[in-house]
């Protein structure tokens, strides 16, 4: 993972540096605030990773000011809350909850929640994320961090709420035992996104679920229907 996330980043700085790139967009995480428990979460906390993969985004961050500041090397930060959409895969190894969540209860199988389900989480929708990302290449940023997200929070009970009434299911949560790492609440503020590279969330969470179950049902329509022919 470090070879990857942390390596592989100062790589693309160092490349972008020799070819005069014009602005680097680098994908960071909100893992890098870790346990702690003030909301909402802004880009002037400290960062306190608790995984590796959060402290390789941090790293990559790190570096990233270094490049802007030392080599004029333009470089915004996005720091990606809960994305979610289409596509994703549920199968994954990183899967996240929501595609779990859909895939499960369409096969008639409850979905499972680590926890008591009460824990909250920024959801923001893909095309957002794609929306921000523009933004930010085209923006005159550099050397900043901002938050990708909504700015409103949702539990994993509220979540899997919606998605019985939008998939029309009885289906309740199957809860198991807490894993451990995991931070409890999420919520960014988005206000420094707003001002720095005109970002503004387009699609609500009930929106942005409804065009993933849609997206999610027509994809096993077409497995089995795969099947049958």
């Amino acid at each position: 993972m470090n070879s990857v996330n942390l390596e592989g980043t100062l790589k693309v700085f160092h490349a972008a540096r020799e070819a005069g790139a014009r602005r680097v967009v680098f994908a960071s995480s909100t893992a890098v605030y870790g346990n702690s428990e003030e909301l909402p979460k802004r880009e002037t906390m400290t960062g306190e990773p608790v995984s590796p993969y959060a402290a390789a985004k941090y790293g990559g961050e790190i570096y990233a000011r270094i490049y802007s500041s030392l080599y004029g090397l333009p470089v915004v930060c996005l720091r990606y809350f809960n994305v979610f959409g289409p596509r994703q895969d549920p199968t994954s190894e990183y899967a996240a909850a929501i595609p779990k969540f859909i895939s499960r209860m369409l096969q008639a199988k409850r979905p499972v929640i680590f926890g008591d389900g009460r824990q909250t989480r920024d959801f923001v929708f893909v095309e957002d994320v794609a929306r921000a990302n523009l933004l930010a290449a085209d923006s005159n940023a550099t050397g900043v961090t901002v938050n990708v997200a909504t700015g409103e929070r949702y539990s994993l009970n509220n979540l899997v709420a919606i998605l019985v009434e939008l998939l029309g299911s009885d289906l309740q949560p199957v809860y198991e035992a807490a894993r451990p790492g995991e931070v409890r609440d999420s919520q960014a503020d988005i206000s420094l996104a707003k001002r720095t590279i005109g970002y503004l969330p387009q699609v609500s969470l009930r929106q942005g679920l409804e065009r993933t179950t849609a997206w999610f049902k027509r994809r096993m329509k077409d497995e089995e229907k795969q099947e049958e022919g």
